[in-house]
């Protein structure tokens, strides 16, 4: 069960931002901690990335779906093993 520490309502955050504040947000949470995001569309490309940055960690639950409004809580769960391994960042060649 996640722990949810915050909702951001992402339409405030400008459109060249909000990747990158959801990332920080998400890379500051504890396994079996979420925070929820408000957007006026479903954000399936924040969820591929996320998971492209961290496989096997984000929980992804949506509360609300549109048409007008889309809530969805993240939260971070322990990296299986598995997941880790087939990243492409573990020997290191993608992750600067």
């Amino acid at each position: 069960m996640s722990s949810t520490i915050a909702e951001i309502d992402v339409r405030t955050i400008p459109p060249y931002q909000r990747h990158a504040q959801i990332f920080g947000h998400f890379d500051a949470l504890q396994p079996g901690e979420a925070f929820v995001i408000v957007n006026d569309h479903n954000p399936v490309p924040l969820h591929m990335q996320l998971e492209g940055r961290t496989p096997g960690q984000v929980a992804w639950t949506y509360l609300q779906q549109g048409p007008d409004l889309w809530r969805v809580q993240i939260g971070k769960q322990a990296a299986s093993k598995e997941a880790a391994e087939d990243s492409c960042c573990s020997g290191g060649a993608c992750c600067g």
